[in-house]
């Protein structure tokens, strides 16, 4: 977190996470392979990079680790809308440059008619639920996407959702409770492969209910990953943690993604992330963490 200090400390900037930030970056490009590759080759069991769409869940059990690590012993002090007000700063005015952009790819696309069809009328109320992050899945030529002037941000959509229960009512909740919940997200999500067939899913009008059970078990795991104090000890460097992460998105799609996709999500991604954040525990953990907490494991 990039916070700048205050005179009461509650804004004080906290310790980078390196090796996440990486695997963040990571994650971001190998999206847009995946994304291009669409283009390429429409079926996705061409695809090399077929399960690219799961970093969307990578994003998200990190977004829950790093504002529990961030927010969780201050913001009672803060406040919800001050934290909020926050969040609001670090992410909208990206997503306001991307609706720009979208409105006018969209007016003068060469390669299509979709204005047109669409008039100015429907263009403009796609523009401000752009803006505002409101979904508006509407056109159906592009698979009813939630925001399809700038259609990436409905992953952004869902976290703004979670920012939201975390501040109102996440960071309320014991651990044993977050457990529960963290268990019946993990039921839901396996659920939902098996009526998708894969957990691609959660941009679209028609597979919107997906996207909340998608953040609802990963930035649940993420927090617990903090709260529980999960720390891998290992002498892994950001290589190795890049091919270990890497590694999921290579995996081929198949009929198999109903079992494959949820084990990936619900095991493999918090044990990433508990391993990624290890090299920097010593100095990041509260004075007051118990270190009897802490699960060390040893790779040569």
């Amino acid at each position: 977190m990039n916070l700048s200090t205050t005179p009461n400390g509650l804004l004080k900037t906290k310790q980078h996470f390196e090796i996440l930030d990486g695997l963040r970056g990571l994650a971001a490009v190998a999206v847009v392979v995946f994304h291009f590759m669409e283009f390429a080759t429409p079926d996705y069991k061409d695809n090399f990079i077929a399960h690219a769409y799961l970093a969307v869940d990578f994003f998200f059990c990190l977004s829950g680790f790093v504002i529990a690590y961030a927010y969780d012993h201050k913001i009672a002090d803060l406040g919800i809308i001050p934290f909020l007000k926050l969040r609001f700063i670090r992410l909208h005015p990206l997503v306001i440059i991307g609706s720009v952009i979208g409105v006018f790819a969209f007016i003068f696309d060469p390669f299509s008619n979709l204005q047109a069809v669409y008039g100015f009328g429907q263009t403009f109320i796609m523009f401000l639920s752009s803006c505002f992050m409101v979904p508006y899945p509407l056109v159906q030529e592009r698979y009813f996407n939630l925001f399809h002037l700038n259609p990436p941000t409905w992953s952004l959509f869902w976290e703004y959702i979670a920012n939201i229960a975390y501040a109102v009512l996440l960071i309320k909740l014991p651990n044993k409770v977050l457990w529960f919940l963290t268990a019946i997200a993990a039921v839901m999500l396996g659920f939902e492969a098996q009526k998708a067939g894969y957990l691609g899913v959660g941009w679209g009008g028609d597979n919107f209910l997906g996207g909340g059970i998608r953040v609802l078990y990963a930035f649940l795991a993420g927090i617990l990953v903090y709260r529980s104090k999960w720390i891998i000890r290992s002498k892994l460097g950001f290589v190795s943690m890049g091919i270990l992460l890497l590694a999921v998105f290579l995996v081929p799609f198949s009929k198999a993604n109903s079992i494959i996709d949820p084990l990936l999500i619900i095991i493999y991604f918090p044990f990433l992330v508990a391993l990624g954040q290890a090299l920097h525990c010593n100095q990041s953990w509260p004075k007051s963490a118990n270190p009897q907490a802490i699960f060390l494991i040893r790779f040569m």
